[in-house]
């Protein structure tokens, strides 16, 4: 349990982790690639470590020194193999497909929570290209078995970077063409990258097209991950001025800065530049009176990791706000719509759970109180900034699960 202080005033600049989502492909493609690579500025959570275990046990050699990792990938890739994922749904699902696209034999195992998450919504897809993912009654553990694959088109019903990423993954070895279709546009962190390591690939709106291709090792520089910067932008808006430093802001991640102009928080984007074909900025957000606001299906993708915090914005700000078209949030580490509800009412805020979202009566302040983490790192975060901007402070309960993603957030904090 930790206890959380509330503050008077939240000043300062912040240099932060970088992108998970980055961090997942440039180790497991670059594993997967000819040649050796340099990574830095690595996010090195325990999502991303098991990452790197996974491809070690696949026959990568990964050097890890502080942020900085060097990937020297292997051309063949061990079979009949287990791969523990541990607690991270990036890396079970996009290792799915990558097994598939090695023609490998593995069995992909999780932690308890991983082994709740569904994964037959990526087993299906592959199935089109004539992949052999068995799942367990639609969960973890996953078997992957060798077969030949073919170009195919997948439409998928819901927006997914990790299931996108998947097939793409596997269309890389498979004959012919493989054209993925999704009904918004999900995070292209995958499609950028690839085309980076000489992968014969396009994108045309909705429609990403990938053929048979070998990968070139690419050296990457992380840019800091906007969900982690997000919790310091939030704690400037409500509590004072913060500047976080060299922000990734791929136009497929930035749905925060448009809540952000919902919402009418002041914020400024300075010293814009190009690290390695991802736009970054330093993010200065300063103290703001909030409104309510309402945010649709079609916005979702692109802040779909930081629904929890803009919720809470919500909670502080003047006058109602509906989310929906969320139904994704119930498909992570916890189910996100009950779990960021509750923690917001733990907080003394009204925050009603609906089938695909929340509506939130704002109410300009908060109490505090005592707020479980369940354990799910973005909760816990949430309900770490929502405490300190409270009157009264309070208590999170196993607040460790942030290591997940953003090892060091309270030293960050000072709290």
């Amino acid at each position: 349990m930790k206890t959380i202080k509330p503050v008077e005033r939240f000043e300062g600049e912040f240099d932060l982790p970088g992108d998970k989502s980055i961090t997942h492909r440039a180790i497991m493609l670059n594993g997967g690639a000819e040649g050796e690579a340099v990574i830095t500025n690595a996010l090195m959570g325990g999502d991303c470590l098991s990452t790197c275990q996974c491809m070690r046990a696949l026959g990568a050699e990964i050097e890890i020194d502080g942020t900085t990792l060097r990937v020297r990938g292997t051309p063949h890739f061990r079979t009949g193999v287990n791969l523990n994922c541990g607690n991270s749904g990036t890396t079970m699902r996009l290792l799915i497909g990558f097994a598939a696209g090695k023609g490998i034999e593995a069995k992909l195992v999780g932690d308890e929570s991983l082994s709740s998450r569904p994964m037959e919504r990526v087993a299906l897809p592959l199935s089109h290209l004539g992949a052999d993912v068995r799942t367990s009654a639609g969960r973890a553990p996953v078997y992957v078995y060798p077969a030949p694959l073919h170009g195919a088109d997948v439409t998928l019903r819901v927006a997914s970077a990790q299931v996108k990423s998947a097939v793409l993954l596997a269309g890389l070895s498979a004959d012919g063409e493989t054209r993925v279709t999704e009904p918004q546009k999900s995070r292209d962190h995958t499609e950028r990258m690839l085309s980076a390591m000489g992968a014969d690939i396009s994108v045309d709106g909705l429609t990403v097209r990938v053929k048979k291709s070998r990968l070139k090792a690419a050296d990457v520089c992380v840019p800091a991950d906007i969900s982690s910067a997000a919790y310091f932008m939030a704690l400037g808006a409500l509590k004072g001025k913060t500047l976080s430093k060299n922000v990734g802001l791929n136009s497929t991640r930035t749905g925060i800065l448009r809540a952000f102009d919902k919402l009418g928080v002041k914020y400024t984007a300075l010293n814009r530049r190009l690290s390695g074909g991802e736009e970054t900025a330093d993010i200065l957000v300063e103290k703001s009176p909030l409104r309510g606001i309402a945010l649709t299906a079609e916005e979702i993708p692109a802040m779909i990791d930081e629904l929890p915090l803009i919720a809470l914005l919500c909670a502080f700000a003047d006058g109602e706000s509906r989310i929906s078209g969320a139904r994704e949030l119930r498909l992570k580490e916890s189910d996100r719509i009950r779990t960021t509800s509750e923690m917001i009412a733990a907080l003394g805020g009204i925050c009603i759970e609906t089938e695909d979202g929340f509506v939130i009566r704002g109410r300009k302040t908060l109490p505090g109180g005592h707020a479980e983490s369940y354990p799910d790192h973005r909760i816990a975060m949430t309900a770490a900034v929502g405490l300190m901007a409270s009157e009264r402070g309070g208590n999170i309960d196993k607040p460790e699960c942030c290591a997940i993603s953003f090892p060091g957030f309270f030293e960050l904090l000072k709290q």
